[in-house]
């Protein structure tokens, strides 16, 4: 064969590679486009951080649901609500707002954002205008981790290792526990004595609610009574207060049927 010939050959199976190639970087990202199915933002609640997601997040992952962990300074509520507020800012698009305990109330107001297209309460605090989440359990008879509260003097208040062990984290494993009595945030009094300023946007978006039936922190009878409040999709497990954490399957389940629903993905 000539050199000539030789070089034809060699750039025609350049070109072939290339163009393969080039179909094949094609195929590969119209495939993560249809796989990118909307945003969620995950709000975690008193006592903890972003981490209490770290379960949750890998299943909607794989969805391809593009995940934002907020971590709240647990100083205010409007400061968390503040906080909230800037990462909806960072979205894309619509969002499906997702909050743990103490963070139903924060969602119940940041959710107003016209960017939120739903609500998932995980074992939630879900009040309305001029309620706080102590008002709203004064019907109740009071949580068993009440006892094991420890106020400082700077008024944030923290669990001991016994109401985190028993009363926060029950179902979890030992290792688990230690991790959360190692790693809660100090809460300030006030987010949870501060009135809702607006309406609850649960009463004007799609809403999902995941009761937490053994939940010692929350009375579930209330959490079945907001649940029914807001006509929300509702899920009930058999779990402690942290039910991300000891059920995230199931949580991660219902946050994707919000998506679907709310999205239209």
């Amino acid at each position: 064969m000539t050199i000539s010939k030789l070089l034809h050959a060699a750039c025609a199976v350049i070109a072939g590679f290339s163009i393969a190639t080039a179909l094949t970087i094609g195929a590969v990202a119209q495939t993560d486009s249809k796989q990118v199915a909307g945003n969620v933002v995950l709000v975690h609640g008193a006592w903890a951080d972003g981490s209490s997601w770290d379960k949750v997040i890998p299943f909607l992952e794989r969805k391809g649901l593009h995940v934002t962990a907020v971590q709240l300074s647990l100083t205010s509520l409007h400061n968390d609500v503040a906080t909230v507020r800037r990462a909806l800012a960072l979205q894309d698009g619509p969002v499906v707002l997702v909050g743990h305990s103490y963070a139903g109330a924060v969602i119940s107001i940041a959710g107003n954002d016209d960017k939120v297209a739903g609500l998932v309460f995980v074992a939630a605090f879900a009040p309305d205008e001029g309620e706080s989440v102590f008002s709203i359990t004064k019907p109740y008879p009071p949580a068993p981790i009440g006892t094991e509260l420890r106020p400082d003097s700077q008024g944030f208040v923290s669990v001991t290792p016994k109401g985190i062990t028993e009363d926060f984290a029950q179902d979890l494993s030992e290792r688990e526990k230690k991790l959360l009595v190692a790693t809660q945030g100090p809460t300030n009094f006030s987010c949870f004595s501060t009135n809702l300023p607006v309406a609850a946007a649960w009463k004007t978006k799609p809403d999902w609610f995941v009761v937490a039936a053994d939940d010692r922190v929350i009375p579930p009878d209330l959490e079945r009574a907001e649940a029914a409040a807001m006509n929300a999709t509702t899920i009930t497990l058999d779990s402690s207060h942290v039910v991300m954490l000891s059920h995230p399957k199931a949580v991660a389940d219902i946050i994707e049927q919000a998506t679907e629903t709310a999205l239209g993905k």
